[in-house]
């Protein structure tokens, strides 16, 4: 098992961060660090060894209502998944988003667009694994990506503090029991009720007793995904999520 470090869309930051995490998971598209126009010399100085994994824009809508731009989309993310394959990232994170997760006949759409999606990082040597940001208004909700995973055969980047800002723990349990299996990647930080999310690993209320007895055999990748520069919190952090899963950081 794996575990690295988001490190948001800045080389420099990549650059400045502890080189004990086995990969960094870094931020792509525009307007900011497009694949294509990224310097491979300078990357590989900056990540020092470790892996890269991607993340894929953040705000970009998986769905619309319109063919024309769904397909679009698909252009794009596909021309982000080439070119993070010619870099050697092995995972790209995408976010599950719609134009209307409560439409229940729209989601065999948000279906499709993730099979189109994951299917262009198949072909670019890219794993894609897709995120669950339903306390987000355009998320898709945690039973829904669950399905459409299953259905698209996709794998889960499970974000545990999202989905304890969209259920609390008993979410996290649920989604974990059923669809655990799915889970290639996860995203660990903590949070709160009142929103402050992306904590320090301990300083909010994510139950990680879960991950420890729900995911004992987990062998995907973890990437740590608190807000701070802070090494020794992130260290901590690090150490206390390996020790939940039984590996040594």
């Amino acid at each position: 098992m794996d575990i690295g470090l988001t490190v948001g869309d800045d080389l420099d930051r990549l650059a400045a961060s502890p080189t004990r995490f086995d990969f960094c998971e870094l931020g792509v598209g525009e307007p900011t660090l497009v694949p294509g126009e990224i310097d491979p010399d300078r990357l590989d100085d900056a990540l020092a060894g470790r892996d890269l994994l991607v993340h894929l824009p953040y705000s970009q809508r998986l769905a619309s209502y319109v063919p024309e731009v769904n397909d679009a989309i698909v252009d794009y993310q596909r021309r982000l998944l080439e070119a993070a394959g010619d870099l050697g990232a092995e995972k790209a994170v995408l976010h599950a988003t719609s134009a209307d997760r409560d439409d229940t006949e729209f989601r065999e759409v948000a279906a499709d667009q993730l099979r189109r999606v994951a299917d262009a990082g198949r072909e670019a040597g890219v794993e894609v694994v897709v995120e669950n940001v339903g306390h987000q208004h355009a998320g898709l909700q945690l039973s829904v990506l669950g399905d459409i995973a299953r259905e698209t055969d996709t794998p889960v980047c499970f974000d545990l503090g999202h989905a304890y800002m969209e259920g609390d723990n008993k979410a996290i349990k649920r989604f974990l029991r059923s669809h655990g299996d799915r889970i290639s990647h996860l995203h660990c930080h903590d949070a709160r009720r009142r929103g402050d999310t992306h904590l320090p690993v301990g300083a909010g209320e994510v139950d990680y007793g879960l991950v420890e007895s729900e995911l004992g055999d987990f062998d995907g990748t973890v990437a740590l995904e608190v807000f701070t520069d802070d090494e020794t919190l992130l260290l901590d952090s690090a150490e206390r999520v390996a020790d939940r899963l039984g590996v040594d950081f």
